[in-house]
């Protein structure tokens, strides 16, 4: 195999999602299951007055709902799991980078800390994107195989 040089400097925001879409802490795991499906991604920003505050992902979602949630079997009990508020679970103390940051140096980051995302916030703590292992195994690709970053750049 050829060897393949990776612009090292090329910063984040390259690649992150720039469709950030948040969730207050109080708003009900109803809400976070609704916009999971909605919008077919599985990380969430936790925001209160604009600020990053913490990361809710569809795998925390899926510990704290109950299994009978929307079966035949399910009991009050188990609807009640969907009234649980995002503040209850979400992971806080974000790990996070700013538009500019490298992306080698975000990935390094990630893994380093074994997370599957990385909210990218402005100077004011507000974000402004998201990266996902998905995008950055997308930019890895791209590197390895030209037609695929030509077919993704379309």
């Amino acid at each position: 195999m050829d060897q393949v040089c990776i612009d090292s400097s090329m910063p984040i925001s390259a690649i992150m999602s720039k469709r950030v879409v948040t969730v207050s802490p109080d708003d009900s795991l109803g809400v976070v299951r609704r916009l999971f499906d909605e919008h077919r991604f599985h990380h969430l920003i936790v925001v209160e007055n604009g600020v990053a505050r913490g990361v809710i992902s569809h795998r925390d979602l899926l510990k704290h709902l109950s299994p009978f949630v929307g079966t035949l079997s399910e009991a009050k009990r188990d609807a009640w799991t969907l009234e649980k508020r995002v503040h209850q679970i979400m992971s806080r103390g974000i790990v996070w980078a700013e538009p500019e940051t490298p992306i080698t140096e975000a990935a390094l980051m990630m893994a380093a800390n074994r997370i599957s995302c990385l909210p990218v916030l402005n100077e004011k703590s507000r974000p402004v994107g998201i990266v996902t292992t998905l995008d950055l195994l997308r930019w890895v690709a791209s590197w390895l195989h030209p037609e695929f970053r030509d077919r993704n750049a379309a």
